[in-house]
């Protein structure tokens, strides 16, 4: 259903990160790599730091929002645990500036490949769902208010 040039980009950006983790040896060296990415994430005003921005289904706090410019979805998070964090600027990185479709068709293969899903404990494989489902209803909402 993705037939804008963007897929390509997102699919890059995928590569990339699956790259990166191709060089981190141990689940160790792979964890301290997701909290620098998540040290890199820019900081979220504390204005959007309240209960309507929290993501439900985390063990952590996680405050997502979106913007919608120019027929394009763009994300900004935080969390207050640093993994978390690491983990949402991975997905930031990967959606944020696609089309409502591109995001809500995203597979997101990258997450199974570099083996999030079997390292992480389950409360935060739930959290880390809960995220990605979060991002994607933000992109189905922009997407019915935006035709």
């Amino acid at each position: 259903m993705m037939i804008t040039d963007n897929n390509g980009q997102m699919q890059d950006t995928e590569a990339a990160i699956i790259e990166d983790f191709s060089f981190l040896d141990t689940w160790e060296e792979k964890y301290e790599y997701i909290i620098e990415l998540g040290k890199k994430l820019p900081v979220l005003e504390e204005k959007y730091k309240v209960e309507e921005n929290m993501i439900k289904g985390c063990q952590s706090a996680v405050w997502l929002i979106a913007d919608y410019r120019d027929g394009r979805v763009f994300f900004k998070a935080d969390s207050d645990a640093v993994i978390v964090k690491g983990l949402v600027s991975m997905l930031i990185r990967v959606l944020s500036g696609h089309t409502p479709d591109e995001i809500i068709h995203a597979k997101l293969d990258f997450i199974e490949q570099i083996g999030m899903m079997t390292h992480l404990a389950q409360t935060r494989s739930n959290g880390l769902l809960a995220m990605i489902r979060q991002m994607k209803n933000y992109a189905l909402v922009y997407k019915t208010i935006g035709n």
